[in-house]
């Protein structure tokens, strides 16, 4: 095999949701560079308008399309899909990205934004990958790739919703896993540490909490969204055929260290 049969998406339409910036922008953005159709997903039109349009230039109008949905929606779910099957192509690549923060300590947080946090971050990722695996069930292959964190294994005070939401999405991945492989679909996740994004930028100008990160991190850096790229183009490639219900951290180190 060639490298290129192994980790090229030439044939592959991948949707990626919460791919109108940030990390999912990052990723859809590797996916087509490997080759993948990208279908875009988010909830400001403008803004996914925009990500279409800069997309387009540089792949190509045919190489790229976009779908305002609402991932914690079953109905819009599944409209949606039903659509980008029709209109795009048969959903080879499913990244499920979307995802938001609260920080407030546990004995504040209201009922409903405990309820928020966990919708977009963990039901999202069952309802969407639900509505595209009954297709690749019938087509006999596709591959799943859930964004989890390094929040899937540790835990930090104020962000409890998130981090219960996370450790989900990980054993989401296993049961996924355990019901799919069968029917030559691959699920695995990737799991972030810190990532230098527009979501952590108040993180970052932080001293105290940028010096606790770096000093905390063994490669002594944030990540970045670029780093996310090259994990997430192998788990939906070919060259991770046997790769299996897995959780690839890529954290610089931070989950080896006490």
């Amino acid at each position: 095999m060639t490298l290129e049969s192994l980790f090229g998406l030439d044939d592959r339409v991948a949707l990626v949701t919460g791919s109108s910036r940030g990390i999912g922008r990052e990723l859809a953005a590797a996916l087509a560079e490997a080759g993948a159709t990208v279908v875009l997903n988010g909830l400001d039109a403008d803004r996914l308008e925009s990500t279409r349009a800069e997309f387009a230039a540089r792949f190509g109008e045919d190489r790229v399309a976009a779908a305002a949905f609402d991932v914690t929606d079953e109905e819009q779910v599944a409209r949606a899909v039903a659509d980008l099957e029709a209109r795009v192509g048969p959903i080879a690549v499913l990244v499920n990205n979307a995802g938001i923060q609260h920080r407030v300590p546990l004995v504040d947080v209201a009922l409903a934004d405990w309820q928020r946090v966990l919708d977009v971050n963990l039901t999202s990722a069952f309802l969407v990958g639900r509505e595209v695996a009954r297709r690749m069930i019938g087509r006999g292959t596709g591959k799943i790739v859930n964004i989890c964190s390094v929040q899937s294994d540790l835990a930090r005070p104020t962000i409890g919703p998130y981090t219960a939401a996370k450790g989900g999405l990980r054993n989401l991945t296993r049961a996924m896993t355990a019901e799919w492989a069968a029917h030559g679909i691959q699920v695995n996740a990737v799991a972030p540490g810190y990532i230098h994004t527009e979501m952590t930028q108040n993180l970052v100008d932080d001293e105290a909490f940028n010096s606790w990160i770096v000093g905390r991190t063994p490669a002594a850096r944030w990540g970045t969204p670029a780093d996310l790229a090259g994990p997430v183009v192998w788990l939906s490639s070919r060259g991770s055929d046997f790769v299996n219900g897995q959780v690839v951290f890529v954290d610089g180190g931070m989950t080896v260290v006490v």
